[in-house]
């Protein structure tokens, strides 16, 4: 019987793989702490296999973070609850999701290398006008601080 990934697997295979993106780190060199193959490392990543306690501790460990890390913004789905937990507001789970991609990684990098107050100023007012042009006649989620 083939196994499914359901969505909490992909939501903390999804986080390990920000973290170790986050780290420069690649999937090589995380297979190697972890004494699997980096195929492994891409299966957990994809949710396509579950990552047992014991693996978690040693990929925490790896990644340098502590296990509830990867359960962070964990949408409530599959059955599953999350105890003493509130859901996730949406706005939570697409910046987590945009987080964990490759174009956010890489716009969070870059962003980060900007040390001029005002070119940052700039950029987000820049990224901010781009969305708003984009939303179709939706109201636009990007709000100016107060």
């Amino acid at each position: 019987m083939k196994r499914v990934a359901n969505s909490i697997d992909s939501h903390v295979g999804a986080r390990v793989r920000m973290r170790r993106v986050l780290l420069d780190m690649s999937q090589a060199t995380l297979a190697e702490a972890l004494g699997v193959s980096f195929q492994q490392v891409q299966k957990y990543e994809k949710g396509m296999n579950k990552i047992g306690a014991g693996r978690l501790l040693q990929i925490s460990t790896a990644l340098n973070v502590c296990p509830s890390f990867f359960f962070e913004c964990l949408p409530v789905t599959d059955g599953f609850e999350v105890p003493a937990a509130e859901e996730a507001p949406s706005d939570e789970v697409a910046v987590t999701e945009f987080l964990s991609s490759v174009d956010g990684l890489r716009l969070i990098r870059a962003f980060v290398l900007i040390r001029d107050a005002k070119a940052r100023k700039k950029a987000v007012d820049f990224v901010a006008s781009l969305a708003e042009g984009s939303t179709c006649g939706r109201r636009s989620r990007v709000q100016k601080p107060a």
